[in-house]
């Protein structure tokens, strides 16, 4: 399990089973975790999600890609990391 923070100081967890997640699906972001968890803090731009407990933030930076989107659900003001994939654009 690993930890960060969002822009709004919230705590974010990011479960080693939802990593694995990522990596099986996207290889390419294997090496990318530190930069990922550093980048959630200040991401280059943020969006609702679908739901309304749902945040995206595009990180600019790691991976093979321009951005990175990472999908996470909070709960009790603190969030989970559901993925991550890369993007080349934002939407």
């Amino acid at each position: 399990m690993w930890e960060t923070t969002d822009p709004d100081g919230r705590r974010v967890l990011l479960a080693s089973e939802r990593w694995l997640h990522v990596t099986e699906e996207h290889d390419e972001l294997r090496e990318e975790l530190s930069a990922i968890l550093d980048g959630l803090a200040h991401p280059a731009r943020r969006r609702r999600g679908r739901e309304p407990s749902e945040e995206w933030f595009y990180l600019s930076g790691p991976g093979p890609t321009r951005f990175v989107k990472v999908v996470v659900h909070y709960e009790s003001g603190e969030g989970r990391i559901v993925t991550a994939f890369p993007r080349r654009r934002f939407p």
